[in-house]
């Protein structure tokens, strides 16, 4: 039988200083076809744990897991990066080359491609998403709700298997957050993580709600 368990954290342990953990035998696990929502209170460190999860932050203790690998090592990760897709709470970390169209191809010219190919991929999310009209504009010259979706374009170009989405609907109105959620839904992903204080965007992207509270994770009730 095939293990459908994508990404296993055990026993997580991790503070940003000695003595003062915010995670402390925190268990969390998504299987194909999960979407899951993480909440809690600012600072209880939800997105502390998609930067573990990347390997970007490393745990005082415990195991991570992820496609059915252990991972340790920096090498580990990088690997794991090309798979799973981070969108940032705040765009203007994520964009940050002269014109959108160059943005959007950076990923996969990072992972390799031929530079026509990140070109190509980069313009087919583009049409994909709406928005290839932005191609030529400065990032910084866009509208909140237009970074917003450039930036998930960045995602999308590298083709990942899980998304990890923190606060996304943030500063976005009502017209834009719906398109947003529309094009997630539509992608073809194999697991979805959120982190959202919205509870209207959970309701319609969750299929399941878990608590970052007392250092661990525990479900809550739909």
């Amino acid at each position: 039988m095939v293990d459908s368990t994508l990404i296993t954290l055990k026993n997580i342990g991790f503070g940003y200083r000695a003595g003062q953990m915010i995670m402390d035998g925190l268990n969390f696990e998504l299987k194909q076809g999960d979407r899951i929502a993480i909440l809690g209170q600012n600072g209880a460190g939800k997105t502390t744990l998609f930067h573990i999860i990347l390997g970007l932050l490393k745990p005082t203790k415990g195991t991570i897991a992820i496609f059915g690998k252990r991972c340790r090592r920096e090498g580990d990760f990088k690997e794991i990066r090309k798979r799973i897709g981070l969108v940032f709470q705040d765009p203007e970390d994520q964009l940050f080359c002269p014109t959108v169209l160059e943005d959007v191809a950076f990923g996969p010219l990072n992972m390799g491609a031929k530079p026509e190919e990140a070109i190509d991929r980069a313009k087919d999310v583009l049409d994909q998403l709406g928005i290839s009209h932005l191609s030529d504009r400065a990032p910084f010259r866009l509208s909140g709700g237009e970074k917003r979706v450039v930036s998930l374009a960045t995602v999308f170009a590298m083709e990942p298997e899980v998304l990890l989405l923190d606060e996304p609907s943030t500063g976005l109105d009502q017209l834009t957050t719906e398109r947003l959620v529309e094009i997630i839904r539509s992608y073809p992903l194999r697991g979805l993580v959120i982190i959202s204080h919205d509870q209207e965007i959970i309701a319609r992207m969750a299929t399941k709600r878990l608590l970052l509270r007392d250092k661990k994770l525990v479900q809550i009730s739909a």
